[in-house]
């Protein structure tokens, strides 16, 4: 066999081998999902999005833990969007070949990838133990340290892909370093900036481990930001663990709305994302 015929088949072989494995991970996909949509819809109605979680054996749905999942996500992104693009920001202007930069993104990479529970469990050791009770205040903080890392990331990458001959050409006009950076720097990544925040709005949604060390949950409408609060990930958690039918039926209703939330959350991410990159060739 001659090198064109070998390098013909190897190649072939690496394509079959990816096609298999891209097949076998989506068929997984697609079961999950399948179960996913057809345990899920069957519980999904009006009561669900009107009526608190119920008692075993009593009617009712999930408008207390889909409000308090809203609520502290929404108020977790208010909190980590502005930290995580002042940070990212930072690193991508300021710091870029500083040691502390170098530090600092060091350090976002080990958050990044830190498991959930352990914020959860640092949370809970910094405000549920000094309070005394579980509260939607350190379910927010908890959701809003795991936002942070996401948004810097995103933000410094965005950043460093703006050409320095844009914020050079602006500084030849006598802008100040601050007016280079926003109108210069976060005008042409604000695609890229906004992706980030989404994308991190996508990651918190569904975490469950920090939120049982937190807000826990509360079988009850609440607004209380000092008192526990119900939520999606936890009321899917002990509601599907329970031997009652009806609470296992709503937590696969659950489910599918948080599933549901989270793919239109990144199919937005990935439109603006697009649409940014197809705004910078033009």
């Amino acid at each position: 066999m001659d090198i064109y015929a070998k390098r013909k088949l190897i190649n072939r072989l690496s394509l079959a081998f990816a096609t298999v494995a891209t097949a076998f991970g989506l068929f997984w996909l697609a079961i999950i999902m399948w179960t996913l949509l057809s345990k899920g819809i069957t519980s999904l109605n009006l009561i669900l999005f009107t009526e608190t979680t119920p008692p075993p054996g009593a009617s009712g749905g999930l408008s207390n833990a889909i409000f308090g999942s809203v609520f502290m996500n929404a108020l977790a992104i208010m909190i980590a969007a502005p930290l995580g693009i002042l940070a990212g920001t930072y690193l991508a202007e300021y710091a870029r070949d500083s040691k502390l930069g170098a530090v600092a993104r060091f350090v976002n990479d080990i958050l990044l990838s830190a498991p959930s529970i352990i914020i959860g469990m640092f949370v809970y050791e910094l405000m549920v133990v000094p309070m005394g009770h579980f509260s939607a205040w350190a379910g927010t903080v908890a959701l809003a340290i795991i936002a942070i890392p996401v948004i810097v990331r995103t933000t410094q990458d965005s950043l460093l892909l703006v050409p320095d001959r844009l914020r050079e050409a602006a500084s030849a006009l006598g802008a100040p370093r601050w007016r280079v950076i926003t109108s210069i720097s976060y005008r042409a990544a604000k695609g890229g900036i906004l992706t980030g925040v989404l994308l991190a709005l996508a990651r918190v949604s569904g975490e469950t481990a920090p939120l049982l060390f937190t807000a826990l949950n509360n079988q009850f409408w609440s607004t209380d930001l000092n008192a526990p609060m119900a939520n999606l990930p936890v009321v899917i958690f002990q509601y599907a663990l329970s031997p009652y039918v009806d609470w296992q039926k709503l937590a696969w209703s659950g489910a599918l709305l948080i599933t549901a939330a989270v793919l239109f959350i990144n199919i937005t991410a990935r439109l603006l994302a697009s649409r940014d990159r197809s705004t910078k060739r033009i």
